[in-house]
């Protein structure tokens, strides 16, 4: 895993190479192991590496032989045996033993439909110089990030590129601002919609889409899709389970391709705990996994990863999070997401990352991206029983079900039927939105929106997000059944969005470390798509054939255990209710009606009167937590990039 960075002249004028290096020194957390640039006429292109195959010979941006194309690229082509054996065949040779080099001769055989044939995870940009031409590509879920801005105008402009927006803002041409749209969708879907970030003028290349520049057009195009039309018919459970069984266990095998040792994070819940258990059989080397514990119980998982220990026999190492580790790291971890989050919850996992890098390792093994692909979160099952009471909204007895879904949602708990009918929009009329299984979540986020002061909310009332949301549905999402549609919002919006970025690469590579998800294989996403959703959740049963296919694999109590959503503490992270201050000096000077007034983002009156709640233990519920960490985290982009201001916090540093 690496960071790429470049710039592209239309007028033809050279790069200066001061302005490139300047972009590639921000990334040097992507890849500590090489810094490398190259400057062919109107074209820059630079990298920071991060070692993992072929350690001698992958040495990028790397030309072909002829010179004639040049790469950069973050990530991993995980079939690159498979292709550069069909390549070789086509009468290619290879002078190393690297995917990078798989790519650039997959590019020139294939042109631009090479990106169809690679199976992984990238960012990557070919200078084509015989026929002048950028490509720039993404892979198909998003897991390696990609951020473009055009400065100038006419033939006078330039397009800047690099995996993170830090490396773009360095260009002096790059005007620093927030984007009230993109808050405003931030407060609505936890992220912006495709393809904005929270800089104005700041995009990014979407999951499954490529980016070309030739003859002085720019063009952004979408290559893949999941699609949920088609579905098996003829085959049986037992034969699926088995299908099932065999993709998994391949999609783990070539991510074990690698020329360092490779780990695997233990959550405690299913996913991870069959990722490792499969590592662990394919391995002949004994597995390290690494775990997350909390001080806090609410949120331990520590006595089911033992189960699994204890099972596969894994070395395993833990880190112990307190409410002061997640304070106390914050800013570091928004410097890294640049963006607001509406949780903590990237935190621990930035702190896990650190744990992975201090162990000597720079892989790990994931079980991201099962829940999207298999239908396992709370949400699915919620969107379930909607419907179901939506059919008798006056039922006194089905919203009891409701009330069962969440047995760790305190105030839930203790809601009339009357109110978790409104809270939860069991209206028959609501059957018919596109967004139906999403409706309650956003409208809990959005109502984050109160908090804005009355000139950012002007700035984005002509554009309304479900609106613009509907508008990036595919045709074909009308005549899916409403289980499907749930899979497509969150494998197109939160995850991409939000779990594989805020919370998966940006909080591993701030520690230099590459994350491999086995559940995001293209093979296991296309054959999932065309499961019957009865298969993926039987009743209320989710992931019931991804268990049913890995019984074997994984202690009894890993597989009977409901789903466990993975969260961090909130307010409690920044204010101790026996303290007249916050844990940290910069939570008071980020949150206090100077620094709230200067950044213009939030009511000053409204921001006070949600601190003084925290403070005194009364901010309980979700819509409050998201509140404070969304506006603090908003605080913190402000201050660190808008600024130009660290906010360090040093190990002794708790109030």
């Amino acid at each position: 895993m690496c960071g790429i960075a470049g710039i592209f002249q239309w007028n033809g004028q050279p790069v200066r190479r001061e302005l490139l290096e300047r972009m590639v020194a921000t990334l040097d957390h992507r890849g500590p192991d090489a810094f490398g640039t190259e400057l062919i006429g109107p074209v820059g292109l630079g990298h920071t590496r991060l070692s993992i195959i072929d350690l001698a010979g992958g040495v990028q941006p790397m030309p072909s032989a002829d010179g004639q194309l040049t790469v950069t690229f973050n990530g991993e082509i995980f079939n690159y045996i498979e292709l550069r054996q069909e390549l070789t065949a086509l009468g290619r040779t290879f002078t190393t033993d690297s995917d990078t080099e798989v790519l650039l001769q997959a590019y020139a055989q294939w042109g631009e439909n090479c990106v169809t044939r690679f199976n992984g995870q990238w960012a990557f940009a070919i200078w084509d110089a015989p026929r002048k031409k950028l490509f720039v590509s993404r892979d198909r879920s998003g897991k390696r990030p990609l951020f473009y801005t055009v400065v100038g105008s006419g033939n006078g402009r330039t397009l800047l590129f690099a995996s993170e927006i830090k490396a773009i803002l360095t260009h002096p041409a790059v005007s620093k601002s927030i984007d009230p749209i993109s808050l405003d969708q931030l407060f609505t879907f936890w992220s912006p919609l495709p393809d904005r970030t929270i800089f104005h003028g700041v995009r990014q290349l979407p999951a499954a889409h490529s980016l070309t520049v030739q003859g002085g057009e720019m063009r952004v195009t979408r290559y893949w899709d999941v699609d949920f039309s088609r579905r098996f018919e003829h085959q049986s459970a037992r034969e699926l389970e088995e299908q099932l069984l065999e993709l998994l266990t391949d999609a783990t095998r070539v991510r074990l391709r690698s020329d360092v040792p490779v780990g695997a994070y233990l959550s405690g819940g299913l996913d991870s705990s069959i990722t490792a258990a499969l590592a662990k059989n394919l391995n002949r080397e004994r597995l390290c996994t690494f775990s997350l514990e909390f001080e806090n119980p609410e949120f331990d998982e520590s006595v089911f990863q033992q189960d699994v220990v204890r099972r596969l026999g894994t070395e395993h190492r833990t880190i112990r999070c307190t409410h002061d580790d997640i304070g106390r790291v914050f800013p570091r971890v928004i410097q890294h997401t640049e963006i607001p989050i509406l949780r903590t919850a990237p935190a621990p996992m930035f702190l896990l990352s650190k744990l992975v890098r201090e162990s000597g390792y720079k892989v790990v093994l994931t079980g991201e991206g099962a829940d999207e692909v298999f239908g396992g979160y709370d949400i699915f099952k919620e969107a379930k029983l909607r419907r179901f009471w939506s059919r008798q909204p006056d039922s006194k007895t089905r919203p009891l079900l409701l009330k069962r879904l969440y047995p760790y949602m305190k105030n839930i708990q203790s809601q009339p039927p009357a109110y978790l009918r409104a809270f939860f929009q069991v209206q028959p009329q609501k059957l018919n939105s596109p967004f139906f299984s999403h409706l309650p979540r956003w409208d809990l986020t959005s109502k984050l929106k109160g908090f804005l002061t009355p000139e950012v909310q002007a700035a984005a009332y002509d554009h309304d997000p479900l609106t613009e949301a509907e508008g990036l549905l595919p045709a074909a999402f009308s005549s899916w059944d409403g289980f499907s549609q749930a899979q497509y919002l969150e494998t197109t919006g939160i995850l991409p969005g939000y779990i594989l970025s805020s919370q998966g690469d940006r909080m591993a590579m701030a520690n230099s470390i590459e994350c491999r998800s086995p559940f995001l294989d293209v093979r296991l996403m296309e054959f999932a798509s065309q499961l019957p959703p009865r298969l993926k959740m039987a009743g209320l049963d989710e992931k019931h054939i991804l268990k049913n296919a890995t019984k074997h694999l994984v202690p009894e109590s890993i597989r009977q255990r409901s789903k466990q959503p993975y969260r961090a503490p909130d307010a409690q992270s920044f204010f101790d209710t026996d303290a007249e201050m916050a844990r940290f000096e910069y939570v008071d000077e980020m949150l206090s009606p100077e620094s709230i007034t200067s950044a213009g983002l939030f009511d000053p009156t409204a921001v006070a009167q949600l601190v003084e709640k925290a403070r005194t233990g009364a901010a309980i519920g979700a819509k409050d937590n998201m509140a404070l960490v969304g506006i603090l985290s908003a605080q913190l982009v402000v201050e660190q990039f808008i600024h130009g201001r660290t906010v360090d916090v040093p190990e002794a540093a708790v109030m």
